[in-house]
C-alpha cells in the first residue's frame, strides 16, 4: 500500500486539480463522479482524472490517504476539497470559485454562474 500512497501523493501534488473517480471525465462510470466531473468540465477546469476501477490499491489507498471513505475525490493543489455532496454546496454557494481563485485555476466564471442559475 505505501506504493499507492506514494503514487497518489505524486499525483495530487504533480497536479493543480485532481478527480479520483469511477471511470474517466470522459464516461464516468457512477452517477457520483458524473455530476462532480461535469461540473469542472462545464466550467472548463484542466484536471488529471484517475480512474480507481483501474486499479483496486489506487482505489482503496485514496480513502486512507483522505481519510475519506467515499469516491469521487477531489485535490485543488495538493489539497483535499471534498466528494460529491461537498463539491455540490460549493458550487452553488460560490465556494468553488473562490476557492479556484484563490489557487489560480482557470475556468469560466459565466458557466459557474449558470449552474448557479439553472439550480436557484
Amino acid at each position: 500500500m505505501i506504493d499507492a500512497k506514494q503514487i497518489i501523493d505524486e499525483t495530487v501534488k504533480a497536479n493543480d486539480v485532481v478527480l479520483y473517480m469511477k471511470g474517466t471525465k470522459s464516461m464516468p462510470q457512477c452517477g457520483f463522479s458524473s455530476k462532480v466531473a461535469g461540473v469542472l468540465n462545464y466550467m472548463g477546469v484542466d484536471y488529471a482524472d484517475v480512474n480507481v476501477l483501474a486499479d483496486e490499491n489506487i482505489r482503496q489507498g485514496i480513502k486512507e490517504y483522505s481519510d475519506w471513505p467515499t469516491i469521487p475525490q477531489l485535490y485543488v493543489k495538493g489539497e483535499f476539497v471534498g466528494g460529491c455532496d461537498i463539491i455540490t454546496e460549493m458550487t452553488l454557494s460560490g465556494e468553488l470559485d473562490q476557492l479556484f481563485d484563490e489557487n489560480s485555476v482557470t475556468y469560466d466564471k459565466d458557466a459557474a454562474e449558470k449552474i448557479r442559475e439553472a439550480n436557484s
